[in-house]
């Protein structure tokens, strides 16, 4: 018995050895020894491969599709629309009065709303052209004995290999973080200080990144977000933090939590002023804009990293920026992040998974890449309100990224439409109709 527990010992040293050596301290200095380069060739070869199989076994049948969708929606207005069916009759109305046929838009708009609307397709996990060789993006089907003894021997890799890996860096980065900020936190504020505070960030989010296999590409760093302004980003995965956070500092704002969570904020918030709010503090506006503003004049303290959607979408869409951030009238630093599916669904779908299940997904998936793309800083314009300037960084980001820049807001995931929206639609339909200054000529 004692032989076993010797060998045990033996093999989890040499496994803690290996990992200190190959990928911790290359982590946390910033380079790399070819390890990942070499995992994600293999990778992509094999994914092609598999792809080849498949297009191969399928001759018959259409791989790869023009859209994902069922409709192919209009991209006019209500207006260009309405006015090209009022053409189409044989005798058009004449100025804005009202037609039976006006009822064809809205039935049709109905019934697409119905099959499939912009929102709750957002919230579903990005479909793929070829299978990626994971069941949670597609079904296993046999195709061929080779195919089939490559998805064994993934599954053997990604749950036996990988995954305990994955989970031992996650530890030791959050381990590290906690006590290499609370160390950090007992320094007088000098400059010292606030340098090492950003190392042990940067570093810990590097620890964590390698233990998602991640494979970053940053684009335009002569664009990084500076101290004193506001760094914002489309937002897909929590791990979005550890992304950026791999290649800069950032102040992160939030809810005060409990348990574990609460744990890391209390001892990230002694060496970097983060800001943390209380769960009644949220629900003032007030306070979190002034706390906000108190953050951003102070030209020493980091940018505030913010996620302006307020929820998690799936990588093929912008929704609704919330215009909190953006009546603070700080510098707004624009990023894109895009990931690429093929090696995993980055997307977390927090009505369908907790964190924990998610986390264990993604730490058994392939790897994770995407590309970053800083934008130039923008600034509020003159005769620009909050939601104008909200609405403008959002198609920069969609934009850039390629993604489809939308309108809805993505707490719809959670909620009914607001009575506004329906409004809105009703006084745009009135105005073509009546006229725009029936409503000012009521009385």
């Amino acid at each position: 018995m004692e032989d076993f527990w010797a060998t045990g010992l033996w093999v989890l040293k040499i496994w803690l050895y290996l990992i200190i050596s190959l990928i911790m301290i290359p982590a946390m200095f910033g380079f790399s020894l070819g390890i990942s380069e070499t995992y994600m060739t293999i990778l992509v070869k094999t994914l092609e491969w598999a792809t080849l199989k498949m297009q191969r076994a399928k001759t018959d049948e259409q791989t790869a599709k023009a859209s994902n969708g069922l409709i192919q929606r209009e991209d006019g207005s209500m207006e260009k629309e309405l006015e090209e069916l009022r053409r189409s009759r044989p005798k058009p109305p004449v100025g804005g009065d009202f037609t039976l046929s006006d009822c064809f838009y809205f039935s049709r708009r109905g019934i697409e709303s119905i099959v499939e609307d912009e929102v709750t397709q957002r919230f579903s996990s990005e479909e793929l052209v070829s299978w990626n060789l994971l069941t949670r993006t597609n079904d296993f089907q046999f195709i061929s004995l080779k195919l089939t003894l490559v998805y064994g021997l993934g599954i053997f890799v990604r749950y036996c290999i990988l995954a305990p890996l994955r989970i031992t860096l996650a530890c030791i980065g959050l381990t590290w973080l906690v006590i290499g900020t609370s160390a950090v936190g007992f320094l007088p504020n000098w400059r010292i200080k606030s340098w090492l505070s950003e190392w042990v960030h940067v570093m810990c989010y590097r620890i964590c990144a390698r233990g998602l296999s991640a494979t970053i590409c940053y684009h335009n760093r002569e664009n990084k977000p500076k101290k004193g302004g506001i760094c914002v980003a489309n937002h897909t995965t929590p791990i979005d933090i550890v992304i950026l956070c791999n290649d800069a500092c950032y102040a992160m704002v939030g809810q005060v939590h409990g348990g574990l969570m609460g744990v890391v904020q209390r001892a990230m918030v002694r060496s970097c002023p983060h800001v943390w709010f209380e769960r009644a503090e949220m629900k003032d506006r007030h306070l979190v804009t002034k706390r906000l503003k108190d953050h951003v004049n102070d030209k020493t303290k980091l940018p505030i990293l913010i996620f302006p959607e307020g929820t998690c979408v799936n990588n093929t869409s912008v929704m609704m920026f919330k215009k909190g951030s953006f009546e603070i009238g700080a510098t707004i630093y624009p990023v894109a992040i895009k990931y690429d599916p093929k090696f995993g669904d980055a997307f977390w779908n927090s009505s369908k998974y907790s964190m924990v299940s998610y986390l264990l997904r993604m730490m058994t998936s392939w790897a994770l890449v995407c590309n970053v793309w800083y934008l130039p800083a923008m600034h509020q314009q003159d005769g620009e309100d909050a939601v104008q300037f909200a609405n403008r960084v959002k198609s920069a980001i969609a934009h850039q990224g390629g993604l489809v820049d939308l309108q809805w807001d993505g707490g719809l995931k959670r909620a009914k439409v607001k009575e506004t929206f329906k409004e809105q639609q009703q006084k745009k339909y009135s105005s073509m109709v009546v006229g725009d200054d029936s409503s000012g000529n009521s009385d």
